[in-house]
């Protein structure tokens, strides 16, 4: 689109968003998000322009309302959760995406790896790992692991430790984007052997209706963690037109944002492996009905519902 064209389409909508910003909250910040847009589209295609200038002190202008000091209504962590969240999934649909392709490549990585040299997943895995998890087998119950521990006992484990690595994958980012990947590939290779190592076994069905029960949610929150992470990154390696402090500023903000949403699913997850994985002779049915609930709540949360958010906010209207 010409520039000519994108200012014609748009001006007007810019003025009245420079002469009265929005007092309701959540009106706020689908104006913000819908700027963002504007910016980002204008920084591609017309980085030097004056068009480009003019969204950066408008979109300056919200961000400073957004986040300054106030009193936080009651509803706000209803809010958060409703609107402001999906609607940081849809701004940052790009980290988002490109987190889950670098996990996605280190996942074959990591099954080629394991079926081209048999000690590869013993030197990812651990021995000890792999000798208990062989006995399992030879026992007739290859995944007995999840049944080592009580209950409750292994809800507070994996919860802790769930939210331990995604907190690591999100503060990696710090180092320039590149500490997140390196995450994303570690965690992503140990997956793909790890899978591999139990259809080696004829056991790859049996193993994804029942780790996938809850590794579902759980490998999805690190791709998303993975995605603050870059965010974190990309706010201090490509600050844009805005001044680089400002850029940090609001990176860290909307990534954090990312990070702490993702609590409940990885106590969700938790809850999923320490009182339900554990039954392996579950019926199928149920299996499935877990599996692919959790698979379409993710779909639904992180992609369909902040489009479908954003949208409405911007009366049907995207850029072209």
């Amino acid at each position: 689109m010409k520039e000519a064209l994108f200012v014609k389409r748009n001006a007007q909508k810019w003025k009245d968003f420079e002469q009265k910003q929005p007092q309701n909250t959540d009106e706020l910040a689908e104006k913000y998000i819908e700027l963002t847009d504007d910016l980002a589209y204008s920084k591609t295609f017309y980085p030097n322009s004056s068009t480009t200038k003019y969204l950066n002190g408008i979109t300056s202008g919200f961000h400073q309302s957004i986040y300054k000091n106030k009193k936080e209504s009651k509803s706000r962590i209803v809010t958060f959760w409703k609107t402001e969240l999906p609607l940081l999934f849809y701004q940052y649909r790009k980290q988002l995406l490109y987190s889950f392709l670098f996990f996605i490549v280190a996942v074959v990585i990591g099954a080629a790896s394991a079926k081209f040299d048999d000690n590869f997943v013993r030197l990812v895995m651990g021995d000890g790992y792999i000798n208990m998890t062989n006995e399992n087998i030879a026992k007739g119950d290859p995944f007995a692991v999840y049944k080592q521990a009580g209950e409750m006992e292994m809800f507070v484990q994996i919860a802790l430790n769930n939210i331990r690595v995604a907190f690591y994958t999100f503060i990696a980012g710090i180092i320039f984007s590149f500490g997140t990947v390196i995450v994303l590939f570690r965690n992503g290779i140990m997956l793909g052997s790890f899978q591999y190592f139990f259809f080696s076994k004829g056991l790859g069905w049996a193993s994804v209706l029942t780790i996938w029960l809850h590794g579902t949610l759980e490998i999805s929150s690190i791709v998303i963690a993975g995605a603050a992470g870059l965010i974190l990154g990309n706010s201090i390696l490509f600050p844009g037109t805005l001044p680089r402090k400002t850029s940090i500023l609001m990176g860290s903000k909307n990534s954090i944002k990312i990070a702490i949403g993702l609590v409940p699913l990885f106590l969700i997850a938790a809850f999923i492996e320490g009182f339900i994985t554990r039954h392996t002779a579950m019926p199928i049915y149920l299996s499935l009905s877990v599996l692919i609930i959790s698979a379409l709540f993710i779909i639904w949360y992180t992609i369909i519902q902040p489009k479908k958010i954003y949208f409405k906010a911007n009366n049907g209207t995207t850029k072209n």
